[in-house]
C-alpha cells in the first residue's frame, strides 16, 4: 500500500515537472521576441533581432530599440556584451554626439575644427580605443535630438552637456546609461543691469517676465519649480538650442536667459552684446544640481567600462601629476623603479600607463590605451584649464576642484 502511494506521488511530481518545463519554454520564447515586453519591437522591426539582438536592448530601450529596426536606415545598437565596441572597431571611427554649439564645451573654430571640453573627451575615448584621437566623427545634436540619437544608434557616445538624473537613468524606456560626471554645474540666469538685475537678484525677481531657454532640457522644469516655489509666474519661451535662445535674449524677445551656469557664463563672457558689461549672472547659488557627463546605450558593460575608465584615467592622471608633456617619461621612471626592485615605485601610475599589472587589456584595450589618452588630450586639469578657465570659471573653490582640495572630482583607484 505504501509503495502504491509512493508511485502515485512520483507520478504527480513527474507531471508537474513536465508542465513547468513546457511553461518555461513558452516564457523563453515570449522574452526572445520582445525583450520581455512583447510590444512594439516585434511590430516595428519585423523580428526581435531588429530591436537589438534579442532581449537585451528590449529590456533597456524598448520602443526606441524598435525604432532602430523599423527600416529607416539607422543602424541598431547591439547591446550584447561587446556589441558597440565591435561595431566601432569595424567602422574605424567613434560617432560622438556633441552640442550644436556650447561655449567652452563644443564650438567650431575659424577653420571649422571642433574645440571644447566635451570635444576633448570624445577625442579621449577615440585615443583609448584606436590610439588615435582623431578617429572620431562629431555629430552635432540639439537637446531634443540627443537621446533619440543614442537610442537608435546614431551615436556610440553622447558627450553633450547632459545632466544625469534619476528619471533619465532609471527609466527603462530611455535606453541609456550614464558615465562619470566630468563637470559639476548648476542652473543660473542672465539678466540686464539696465533692467534692474544684479548679482543679488533671485528667482523671485523674474515674476511676470519672459524667460528663454533651449527646449528638451532639465532647465525648463527647474525654472518652473523654482518660480512656483517663490510664489511667482513667468512665460517660458523655448528655443531649439542655446544660440537661438541667446539671440532671443539679445533681441529683447525675453527678459531672462537661463541654462546651466557654465552656459550662461560662457555666453556672458563671449557675446558681443555684453561688451559693455550689461549682462549679470544670478543667483550666486545655482537653483539646481546639474552633473554633466557621458551618456551611452544601455546594457553594454564593456563599452560603458571603456568610457568610464577613460574619464577616470584623466582624473587619476591629474591627481598623480601625469601630463601630456611627461606621461611617457613618467612611465619610463616607474618602470625603472620596478626593475630596480620597487623602491619609491608608484604602482598605480605604472598600471595606468600600461606597465606591469596594467588592467587596460581587461577592458579590451591595448595596455598603453590611457597613455595614449593623456598624450592626446592631457589630464583632467589640462582639459579644464584649456577650455573652462578662459570663460572665467576656475576650479579652485568649486565643485570641480580635486577631492583633495574640497571639490567633488574623484576617481576610483586603478588597481
Amino acid at each position: 500500500m505504501k509503495n502504491t502511494k509512493l508511485y502515485r506521488l512520483l507520478a504527480v511530481l513527474l507531471v508537474l515537472t513536465l508542465f513547468a518545463a513546457a511553461c518555461g519554454s513558452d516564457e523563453a520564447d515570449d522574452g526572445a521576441t520582445g525583450g520581455g515586453d512583447g510590444d512594439s519591437q516585434t511590430d516595428d522591426g519585423g523580428d526581435s533581432g531588429d530591436g537589438g539582438d534579442g532581449g537585451d536592448s528590449g529590456d533597456g530601450g524598448d520602443s526606441d530599440g524598435g525604432d532602430s529596426g523599423d527600416g529607416d536606415g539607422d543602424e541598431p545598437v547591439d547591446v550584447t556584451q561587446g556589441g558597440i565596441l565591435a561595431q566601432v572597431q569595424a567602422r574605424g571611427v567613434i560617432n560622438c554626439g556633441i552640442p550644436t554649439s556650447a561655449v567652452a564645451f563644443a564650438q567650431q573654430d575659424a577653420n571649422g575644427v571642433w574645440q571644447g571640453f566635451d570635444i576633448d573627451y570624445c577625442r579621449a575615448v577615440a585615443a583609448a580605443v584606436f590610439g588615435d584621437a582623431d578617429a572620431v566623427n562629431f555629430v552635432p545634436l540639439t537637446a531634443a535630438e540627443r537621446f533619440t540619437a543614442v537610442q537608435v544608434g546614431e551615436v556610440d557616445l553622447l558627450m553633450r552637456t547632459t545632466t544625469w538624473t534619476q528619471g533619465r537613468d532609471a527609466s527603462g524606456d530611455q535606453g541609456m546609461d550614464f558615465g562619470p560626471t566630468t563637470y559639476y554645474d548648476g542652473q543660473q540666469m542672465a539678466g540686464r543691469r539696465s533692467q534692474g538685475f544684479s548679482e543679488d537678484s533671485t528667482v523671485a525677481d523674474i515674476d511676470g517676465l519672459n524667460v528663454c531657454t533651449n527646449a528638451g532640457t532639465t532647465t525648463e522644469k527647474n525654472i518652473s519649480d523654482a518660480v512656483a516655489a517663490a510664489g511667482g509666474s513667468f512665460t517660458l519661451i523655448q528655443a531649439d538650442d542655446i544660440p537661438t535662445a541667446v539671440a532671443a535674449f539679445v533681441a529683447g524677445s525675453c527678459d531672462i536667459f537661463t541654462t546651466d551656469g557654465s552656459g550662461v557664463a560662457g555666453e556672458a563672457f563671449t557675446n558681443e552684446d555684453n561688451a559693455d558689461g550689461d549682462w549679470v549672472v544670478f543667483p550666486a547659488q545655482p537653483i539646481s544640481k546639474e552633473p554633466l557627463g557621458p551618456v551611452y546605450p544601455q546594457n553594454d558593460s564593456e563599452w560603458g567600462d571603456i568610457i568610464n575608465w577613460t574619464v577616470f584615467a584623466t582624473i587619476i592622471a591629474d591627481e598623480k601629476g601625469i601630463t601630456q608633456a611627461n606621461a611617457s617619461e613618467r612611465l619610463a621612471e616607474e618602470q625603472a623603479k620596478q626593475d630596480a626592485g620597487g623602491e619609491g615605485l608608484d604602482a598605480e601610475v605604472l598600471r595606468l600607463l600600461g606597465g606591469e599589472g596594467e588592467l587596460q587589456t581587461a577592458l579590451s584595450l591595448s595596455p598603453d590605451a590611457f597613455l595614449n589618452v593623456i598624450e592626446a588630450v592631457g589630464n583632467y586639469d589640462e582639459i579644464y584649464t584649456r577650455h573652462i578657465v578662459p570663460i572665467g570659471l576656475k576650479r579652485e573653490g568649486s565643485a570641480n576642484a580635486r577631492w583633495t582640495e574640497g571639490g567633488l572630482v574623484y576617481a576610483p583607484p586603478a588597481r
